[in-house]
């Protein structure tokens, strides 16, 4: 998704860095020799020396000695190995992370303390140079950030975990226009959160999402434009909204539950099952009872488009023409926008007056513009049931493998929902209040498995995070997934322990709300968290009720996809409806 666009820019001279730098990615990745002295088709090449200016030779230069610096502390420092060295002499076996032991560290060995630790020392300040300014990134070798790159976009979250091991939680990659600030330790991400929106840019060139949710949906827009988007739809999730949606909610599990074989035990994908039960919520929220018939169009018609958003970057080719996968997804979007016209007419024609129709409310505001109207409409759809149809393909298998889990969800439900079949209309926000257990579920399941492993935004001037300067038009791409398992923060991060967020201290409480970031955080936070929060935590709990299931034995698949992090797979479980 991140670099959809960045493949036409390599149609350039050899002086572009971007071009360099994606061509080296690709050489990298297909294993070309040499790929510096390489000539392409029309007079093409790599980065040459001779095609760089003075200046950018000089940076180059200066680029070259940081990183031969780094190179040298991390082959020379005894600190690169601190977990087993500290092991065979009994220590705790971890980083170094204050000044004191960091100085012990310099102490003990007669070298120089590794950049790594420097970083984990951010607490007590960076040196800077005499201008007052942090210092830059640290950054992997040059020879090392191409297949790193192509590693990320495909699977992301070793990468994540390799670079905050070795570079601290705040790491570089790239130059030049490609240049990127990974962002993955919960206090530094929580410093991106309370900077003001102006110092970023969410409408920038690598934002793939606009391919598919338009340039003037509130997730492409900055300044003022945002602010007003986001206000015309902000009053559909207040929390009187969000209580009238609790009956519909159960409604539709019991729903896609009925359909389910009612008697014997059958291998299902669960995940179809719950993104089709999701996509009914969702449709009905947004656009009301009127478009209920018409949920299954809009999830074929939002397929083809995120499958889209997970090709490869160099399959995302922007073009006029209408073929390929980026055509179907262009037409596919179309045909979105001729159903939400048709919605828009009705509800002008025969207004319900129902206060949970969204789009009711966006028609009646003459601040919003038609075409705002559909992106705002093919954004709350998309994102609104592929990452909570995701989150809950992960809660499944979580408590699938954990029984006793399941059987506390089950008790659980029992009690707060009553029997299936039960007056839907009955259930309110108390009724979710008293799901505790479920409610700690999604909590430690978004922990583990938050929806986006990365979030990307651009710099829009010079910023300070974690004692280093990010420049401006750095891509910054801060890390949901590094922060729910950052071991400073978790106990025993990768264990599943809905238990863990029980009876905390005030401090713990901190230090956890600080790091569970899978909906972001500040004035650009996820709009509809509440609504996905409350789906996750209503349908978990009813599945355990009235399903028994017995998961594979292969265990817990891994992840796939950049946009929507999903069980590779989906959920083929064997599963018996509860008599």
């Amino acid at each position: 998704m991140l670099i959809g666009h960045w493949m036409p820019k390599l149609v350039r001279p050899a002086s572009s860095g971007l071009a360099a730098f994606m061509l080296g990615a690709i050489a990298t990745h297909l294993k070309v020799k040499d790929p510096i002295k390489r000539a392409l088709p029309g007079g093409f090449r790599f980065l040459a020396a001779d095609d760089l200016s003075d200046s950018r030779r000089r940076r180059l230069s200066r680029h070259r000695r940081e990183t031969s610096a780094i190179r040298s502390y991390q082959r020379r420092s005894p600190l690169r190995q601190p977990v087993l060295d500290k092991r065979r002499k009994g220590g705790s076996g971890r980083w170094p992370t204050t000044s004191s032991e960091t100085d012990e560290s310099r102490r003990s060995t007669g070298r120089a303390a590794s950049p790594v630790v420097a970083a984990r020392a951010r607490t007590t300040g960076c040196s800077r140079d005499a201008g007052g300014m942090a210092p830059p990134l640290p950054r992997p070798p040059i020879h090392q950030q191409a297949p790193l790159l192509v590693k990320m976009f495909s699977d992301p979250q070793p990468v994540l975990d390799q670079l905050r091991a070795e570079y601290g939680p705040v790491v570089g990659l790239g130059f030049g226009p490609a240049k990127m600030a990974i962002v993955g330790g919960p206090q530094e991400v929580r410093s991106l959160f309370t900077r003001p929106v102006e110092d970023f840019r969410w409408n920038h060139t690598f934002n793939a999402l606009a391919v598919v949710v338009g340039r003037k949906s509130m997730i492409t827009s900055d300044g003022d434009d945002w602010a007003r988007r986001r206000a015309s739809v902000q009053s559909a999730f207040s929390r009187r909204r969000l209580n009238g949606w609790i009956p519909m909610i159960l409604e539709q599990a019991d729903a896609a539950i009925d359909a389910l074989p009612a008697e014997g035990t059958h291998e299902i994908d669960l995940y179809r099952v719950v993104r089709a039960a999701i996509l009914e919520i969702v449709v009905r929220a947004f656009f009301g009872e009127s478009m209920a018939d018409k949920a299954a169009r809009f999830g074929e018609l939002m397929q083809r488009p995120q499958d889209y958003l997970e090709l490869p970057a160099w399959k995302q080719l922007p073009h006029p023409f209408p073929i390929g996968k980026r055509g179907q997804a262009k037409a596919d979007r179309r045909a979105f926008d001729d159903l939400v016209r048709q919605a828009m007419a009705s509800v002008r024609a025969n207004p319900s007056g129902d206060p949970n129709d969204v789009l009711e409310v966006l028609v009646d505001d003459e601040s919003v513009s038609q075409e705002e109207i559909l992106d705002q409409a093919n954004t709350l759809v998309g994102a609104g049931f592929d990452t909570t149809a995701a989150s809950l393909a992960w809660m499944l298998w979580c408590c699938g493998l954990a029984p006793d889990i399941w059987a506390a969800l089950r008790v659980e439900a029992d009690e707060v929902l009553g029997p299936p079949g039960h007056d839907h209309d009955a259930a309110d926000h108390k009724t979710l209040n008293r799901l505790e257990i479920a409610d700690r579920v999604v909590r430690e399941t978004l922990r583990l498995h938050p929806a986006g492993v990365i979030s990307p935004r651009e710099a829009a001037r010079d910023i300070e995070v974690g004692g280093h300067t990010i420049t401006k038009g750095t891509l910054v791409l801060w890390s949901a997934h590094l922060c729910g398992r950052d071991p400073d923060v978790w106990n025993d991060p990768p264990r599943f322990d809905p238990d863990r967020f029980q009876d905390m201290t005030e401090d713990q409480l901190a230090a956890a709300d600080a790091a569970w970031v899978p909906f972001g955080g500040g004035r650009r936070n996820c709009i509809g968290f509440a609504l996905a929060q409350m789906e996750l935590t209503l349908l978990i709990a009813r599945l355990a009720q009235r399903l028994d299931v017995i998961p594979p034995a292969t265990g817990k698949p891994g992840p796939v996809g950049m946009v929507v992090n999903r069980p590779r797979g989906g959920v083929p479980f064997h599963v018996t409806r509860r008599s």
